[in-house]
């Protein structure tokens, strides 16, 4: 999936020659990457500097496809006191990621052509990373109708993926006829799997915690019923369905036990899903309130697991920025939501890597490579490979930081893994042979 001009503000001008050398590709052998002409040019070991070309030192780094967020809220329009597509993409070149997945639920709703096209211009015109709208579901996320599906589809925004998500599309009719409706032009359906009814008044993890803690419970079964509901319309109607921000163990059984079937189902977990569980919320610190809720150990370990295995497709930040009042004040009334983008990799690294639960390649595969395929984004997760597009990311995994919000580019600072130890620093980030982060820092526009 592509805009009809995919050219951004970082890369209007012509991308300078890189060489990027004794980097180690997806974390194996040290090799060279040249970069010339908004491609890579060359990869091998010892590859000679052109005249003119800058050299970069990568030693000891990961080389990486820049990362795809399938899961981003960037607020605009309509929410900029919480983030704009300025700075959350700054935030996400931070993070490594050259595209984000911008999701629907704005004021007005991304539910018309008009609005999508909107979103996608403000990402040319910021140029920090690739912005890839996604359309709602339903008319004003209400659930009651189905939006213009196929004129976003047909739009300079060439939309692929649609989401109600912060709402569920509960309706099984309803639902039905969405994955029908984007069989046609290759989409995919991305349910924010939560029944209302299970759910009303929730404020966290129904369990042991929330039953100590008197607050009102949401049960894993809330999302675990919807998920096997949609599994079997996917399958019944033969169309692409995609779980958004799955939480709980008996949801990875059921993606395993749909996929075992040969039904056309991907699913995608959170950082925060990966690393914290509901104990946190025995804080009362609302930076921990979040939808679905932190679960239990043995969900995450359920959640690692399936990622691990390769149940679990993806992983996606479903970065959610909030003003500070909507979350400095009681836990009943904050807002649900947390940021991610910034320190996604720190976590997939802490959790998944430095553990042994899968490889640098198979990072670049759940955070590049399938993101981008899920999402039909033919210019993002591409090989690091000569004639591909010069996209990459190179990552130093030796740092430990504590991690500081106030240092982040996202205008909010509701980050859960504030004040935690996390490995890895991003030494480069490059969309289409631009540099758009060095060593941390936002490279501005000539």
């Amino acid at each position: 999936m592509r805009t009809e001009n995919t050219t951004t503000a970082a890369a209007t001008a012509e991308a300078p020659t890189l060489l990027i050398r004794g980097g180690r590709p997806y974390g194996e052998d040290v090799q060279d990457l040249l970069l010339e002409g908004g491609e890579i040019r060359a990869v091998g070991t010892d590859l000679e500097a052109p005249a003119g070309a800058e050299v970069i030192d990568a030693e000891g780094c990961i080389v990486l496809p820049g990362l795809v967020d399938l899961h981003t809220h960037l607020r605009e329009p309509g929410g900029e006191e919480a983030e704009t597509v300025e700075t959350g993409t700054r935030a996400a070149a931070r993070g490594g990621f050259t595209a984000v997945h911008a999701m629907a639920n704005t004021t007005p709703v991304a539910d018309t052509a008009g609005v999508v096209e909107q979103v996608a211009r403000r990402g040319d015109v910021a140029g920090w990373c690739a912005v890839r709208p996604v359309g709602a579901v339903t008319v004003g996320l209400a659930g009651e109708r189905l939006a213009e599906l196929d004129a976003m589809a047909g739009s300079r925004a060439r939309v692929r993926v649609f989401s109600d998500d912060g709402k569920c599309v509960h309706d099984p009719v309803l639902m039905r006829r969405a994955l029908e409706y984007v069989k046609s032009f290759d989409g995919v359906i991305a349910q924010h799997a939560q029944d209302p009814r299970l759910t009303e008044g929730a404020q966290m993890h129904e369990g042991v915690v929330s039953a100590e803690l008197g607050l009102a419970g949401w049960p894993a079964v809330a999302e675990e019923s919807i998920i096997a509901r949609d599994v079997l319309l996917a399958h019944h109607v033969g169309s692409r369905l995609h779980v958004c921000h799955l939480s709980t163990a008996g949801s990875v059984d059921i993606i395993r036990w749909a996929k075992q079937r040969g039904i056309a189902v991907t699913a995608e977990v959170t950082p925060h899903h990966l690393l914290l569980t509901d104990e946190k919320v025995r804080q009362f610190d609302a930076v921990y309130k979040v939808n679905p809720p932190l679960r239990t150990a043995e969900d995450v370990a359920a959640v690692r697991e399936g990622l691990a295995d390769g149940t679990i497709d993806i992983v996606a930040t479903d970065h959610a920025p909030h003003p500070r009042d909507a979350k400095d004040r009681e836990w009943d009334q904050a807002a649900m939501g947390m940021t991610g983008l910034e320190t996604a990799l720190s976590v997939v690294q802490s959790t998944m890597v430095d553990e042994g639960r899968l490889t640098w390649r198979d990072v670049a595969r759940v955070l590049s490579e399938k993101p981008a395929e899920i999402g039909r984004d033919e210019d993002q997760g591409r090989p690091l490979a000569p004639g591909s597009p010069a996209t990459v990311l190179v990552w130093d995994p030796r740092p430990v930081r504590i991690a500081d919000p106030g240092e982040h580019a996202s205008r909010s600072r509701n980050s859960p893994v504030a004040g935690l130890e996390l490995p890895g620093a991003n030494r480069l980030t490059v969309l289409a042979g631009r540099p758009t982060v060095r060593d941390g820092a936002i490279v501005e526009h000539p």
